[in-house]
């Protein structure tokens, strides 16, 4: 995808963007409070589609077929479990103590979309869950770090891989951050690996998704038979944390705010 499809964002949709993602963002956060031992993906998914029907808004990711699926994606919000690395349909299963669960959520504001996701533990976690929860987190805002107008893409990967190959966790190749605004999913491609000053130049106004997923084990992943659920090979655990980005001339500005 070239740089000529990269969309910049007029001042008026940029101000639907910020209260698109203030409103996901709550959202997120009362999703986020309503995980305990027990608790059932669809009652988290029910969570999700009233709070953003009641808020006047439109669940993003229900109905959403990107080209080549089989199947439209059938939730508001995607619920992965432990090795499930992102796009979980919500089961009808309880959550158990010890687990790790991944939300990942989209939400259409007057036209204008914006997506975030976290990582949570269910209850208790151990020591090691818990460092997979942390080094994700902080690598995604070292990423939003590297971001200006002016800025290689290339920057945000390459900081992003730097601080996780630390802690010798696997980073997902296959999938990556996108730009975001007009469409749930837009160029530019957003790699979580990479280059230093390298790719497309970051322009003010561009609205991009960062997402870091980063596997406890290998980087390598498999699409479940659902055909949507993708998990780690090795069945390591997984964690995915996405916020949505503006690019300004002094850095970046976060439209989706930590919701926890």
């Amino acid at each position: 995808m070239g740089e000529s499809k990269i969309t910049i964002k007029k001042p008026e949709d940029i101000k639907i963007l910020r209260e698109g993602g203030k409103r996901l963002s709550y959202i997120l956060g009362e999703i986020a409070k309503a995980v305990r031992p027990g608790v059932k993906q669809t009652e988290l998914n029910d969570i999700a589609e009233r709070l953003i029907i009641e808020g006047g808004d439109k669940p993003a990711f229900k109905g959403y077929r990107p080209y080549g699926a089989k199947t439209a994606f059938p939730a508001a919000l995607c619920v992965s479990l432990n090795d499930e690395v992102v796009h979980g349909i919500p089961a009808n299963q309880a959550l158990s103590e010890g687990d790790l669960v991944s939300l990942d959520i989209g939400l259409e504001h007057k036209g204008l979309f914006t997506d975030m996701a976290i990582t949570v533990p269910v209850g208790m976690i151990d020591s090691a869950a818990k460092k997979l929860i942390d080094v994700t987190k902080k690598s995604l805002e070292i990423g939003i770090k590297e971001v200006k107008d002016g800025a290689k893409i290339g920057n945000i990967g390459y900081a992003i891989e730097k601080f996780v190959k630390q802690y010798k966790f696997g980073i997902v190749r296959e999938l990556a951050g996108h730009g975001v605004g007009y469409a749930i999913h837009e160029p530019p491609y957003v790699p979580n690996y990479g280059k230093k000053n390298s790719g497309l130049t970051l322009k003010e106004g561009m609205v991009i998704a960062i997402e870091p997923m980063v596997n406890e084990g290998g980087d390598a992943i498999y699409e479940a038979e659902d055909e949507w659920t993708v998990k780690t090979e090795d069945a390591s655990r997984s964690a995915h944390f996405e916020k949505t980005i503006l690019v300004t001339k002094n850095g970046a500005e976060v439209l989706t705010p930590s919701p926890l």
